[in-house]
């Protein structure tokens, strides 16, 4: 499988599994992202696995962009409720459940 079906198959899983509304303020209208919860470099394989990822609306100012501020920050800053473990724990996942599942790709 190719990088760019491993890529589409981990968006519509996301999205699919979220049923297409952001899973922090449920908007269904906005535009929607399918946001790694650990970062890709930090995951082995990319952490293409549903259990990293969180269907977040992508409106200006929007959950993705909140939820981004950690990566962006070095990990120093984050909006209260959007801390990769407030989002792993909005899908039922962690980090190592993730992590295990990135390992079996």
């Amino acid at each position: 499988m190719g990088k760019k079906d491993v890529r589409r198959n981990f968006r519509e899983g996301v999205l699919k599994r979220d049923k297409n509304k952001c899973r922090v303020c449920n908007d269904s209208v906005s535009k929607l992202d399918a946001h790694h919860i650990t970062d890709r470099s930090l995951m082995p394989n990319g952490g293409y696995v549903v259990e990293n990822g969180i269907s977040l609306c992508d409106k200006e100012g929007g959950c993705h962009m909140k939820a981004e501020k950690w990566h962006i920050s070095g990990e120093t800053e984050f909006e209260p409720g959007y801390h990769p473990n407030d989002l792993y724990k909005l899908i039922n996942s962690s980090y190592e459940l993730a992590y295990k599942k990135s390992e079996e790709l």
